[in-house]
């Protein structure tokens, strides 16, 4: 019995950590998917509004003042900066996560951004999952290298 005990134990635990491993993996596709390839990389838009919730904001300091930017404002700079210079970077951005955070239906994520093997940014995204939609990317703040 004591062996049993033991052994349904030993699978719970590896079941809930299978299961934790594939929330971040979903976490994980979904930044690589609408931030990494789709803002710095040229991605299509839709590919952006689909792994970014419409409630996102950046939350930026600017000469030691805070301020907000919406996903519908991000989406609309980088659509006029796209018109304006139509070419994708030479060089591609490269994403190497830090910390990959989950739980429950919150995560957080560090990451940095290299381009031509340079550190550009250093950036912290927060993310819920939502029943329908899945993980969506909710917050932003950044460092910029």
């Amino acid at each position: 019995m004591r062996t049993l005990l033991i052994c349904l134990t030993i699978v719970m635990c590896t079941i809930a950590t299978a299961l934790a491993q594939t929330e971040q993996e979903q976490v994980k596709e979904v930044i690589n998917m609408s931030y990494v390839e789709g803002i710095h990389n040229f991605g299509d838009i839709t590919q952006i509004e689909k792994g970014f919730h419409p409630g996102f904001e950046m939350i930026l300091i600017r000469d030691n003042v805070l301020s907000k930017l919406p996903i519908y404002t991000w989406i609309e700079s980088i659509k006029t900066g796209r018109e304006k210079n139509p070419n994708p970077p030479t060089q591609r951005t490269n994403v190497k996560f830090i910390s990959v955070d989950v739980t429950g239906k919150a995560a957080a994520v560090k990451l940095e951004l290299h381009r031509g093997g340079e550190l550009i940014f250093t950036d912290y995204l927060l993310l819920y999952k939502f029943d329908k939609e899945g993980w969506r990317i909710v917050s932003k703040t950044f460092e910029r290298h």
